[in-house]
């Protein structure tokens, strides 16, 4: 029997936490927090829409990016080619442009804001409130956090930025408001405290103390999710063992990186909990979004694969060359190709977290039925800091508002702030204007679009 006994126990809260020692842990959506009613039922309304942007850095190879043809038809070039198992919930857009185009500042600094403006020097910081902020707003009130902002590469220092520009252009995808850019987290020991931790803080002092405490942060309330498993059904058992499970792994995982990161040459002066290498890292940043967005800790996640400018090799994939200088390429085709392999590459990395997401329910779906994934840059070409024919997918079955499988090409002139504004409209938050833009884009019921 799936849930409670309705003649016999109380149902439990939509959003039952356990607390106990100073640890918070909200337990996912069970069968007994709506006895005796249907899916159906419960999903009559509309299920629980969640945001999530993904950032990739230094531009696109768009040779092996773009599509050649458009509709449902289209092909899976080389790097969109991981994604294949998703191609059902994929929304390939062509020909949208970035409405501000300066240089490396302009990719990440307009993503989610669509922003026209920035500004002119290393103090002046202005571009326009992000879309995941606005949700963050609309949804916030209804879950603990209301955004989590993530990256893997930590704050740049002076001097590693944006051409005469404030970093935070190219350190943030996240704006509260136009002045107001937001940090980006990059240590999952930080990350993992802020969703289930008591300290409050990201000062290292004190997120030292907390770990020196040498217990799992799950011990503290195990009595009472004990009580839970008492009241709920076989099935609700087993998602709340296996959300124990995912969280304890995600600890051990942490205490593993931090022993290895102390003697790892490369990762020397990272704080402590970041893995030794990049793959490990971008996981874990996953498993831990992933924990937050199936929780309902948050609705909106952002996280940047790296930031603007970054130099890291990726000897995974067999480049040597740091990635600006190698996105530079000059249009030689061999460079191009090298480039590309770091694109394929970051696509791969995210095909494993959409896998996750499409194979966890989620109401009468999965979680990946239910979510609105952005990913991409507003950089195309990157020798020439190009802000035109931006590559950007769209993710998800948007809890039934995406109808995916087709790639759009949109005609000259269209900007990019365009598409943030008709998904802000996917989520009910409709608005007259984002950024630069100038109204919302045709892409429900076009299938062979080549020109608007």
């Amino acid at each position: 029997m799936k849930g409670i006994n309705i003649f016999t126990a109380k149902p439990l809260p939509r959003r039952t936490v356990l607390r106990g020692m100073g640890a918070t842990v909200l337990l996912p959506f069970l069968d007994a927090m709506a006895p005796g009613v249907s899916a159906l039922a419960r999903t009559a309304g509309r299920p629980v829409h969640r945001f999530q942007a993904i950032f990739v850095p230094n531009g696109m190879a768009m040779e092996y990016w773009s599509p050649a043809t458009v509709g449902r038809g289209f092909e899976l070039t080389p790097i969109l080619q991981p994604l294949a198992p998703f191609r059902d919930r994929m929304l390939v857009f062509s020909g949208l442009n970035s409405s501000w185009t300066y240089v490396h500042a302009g990719a990440s600094g307009s993503f989610l804001t669509g922003t026209s403006r920035g500004g002119t020097s290393e103090t002046d910081v202005v571009a326009d409130t992000s879309i995941d902020q606005m949700l963050a707003r609309e949804f916030g009130p209804s879950t603990p956090l209301a955004s989590l902002e993530l990256s893997i590469d930590k704050e740049a220092n002076a001097g590693q930025c944006t051409s005469g520009l404030s970093c935070a252009y190219t350190q943030t995808i996240s704006w509260r408001t136009p002045t107001m850019p937001l940090p980006m987290e990059n240590n999952p020991r930080a990350v993992f405290e802020r969703l289930f931790g008591d300290s409050g803080s990201t000062d290292p002092a004190v997120r030292l103390a907390r770990m020196r405490e040498q217990r799992s942060i799950l011990d503290s309330v195990m009595d009472k999710l004990a009580d839970v498993e008492r009241r709920v059904g076989t099935d609700d058992r087993r998602k709340v063992d296996e959300y124990a499970a995912a969280i304890r792994d995600i600890e051990r995982r942490i205490a593993v990186a931090e022993s290895r990161s102390d003697v790892h040459p490369v990762f020397a002066d990272e704080p402590r909990g970041v893995p030794s290498t990049f793959e490990e890292h971008v996981e874990l940043m996953f498993d831990l979004q992933f924990l937050a967005l199936q929780s309902d800790t948050t609705r909106v996640a952002t996280f940047m694969l790296g930031r603007e400018q970054s130099t890291r090799t990726y000897p995974e994939v067999g480049v040597d060359e740091p990635h600006h200088p190698l996105s530079h390429h000059g249009n030689d085709p061999a460079q191009i190709a090298k480039m590309s392999k770091v694109n394929t590459y970051h696509a791969a990395l995210t095909a494993k977290y959409l896998e996750r997401l499409r194979a966890t329910p989620d109401q009468d779906g999965s979680l990946l039925d239910n979510m609105t994934i952005m990913y991409g840059t507003c950089m195309s070409n990157s020798t020439r800091h190009a802000g035109n024919n931006v590559p950007i997918l769209v993710l998800g079955g948007g809890a039934g508002r995406l109808k995916g499988g087709r790639h759009l090409r949109y005609g000259a002139g269209t900007t990019h702030a365009n598409l943030l504004l008709t998904l802000l409209d996917k989520f009910d938050v409709p608005l007259d204007r984002v950024g630069g833009s100038t109204g919302a884009l045709p892409i429900d019921e076009i299938d062979t679009l080549t020109e608007l």
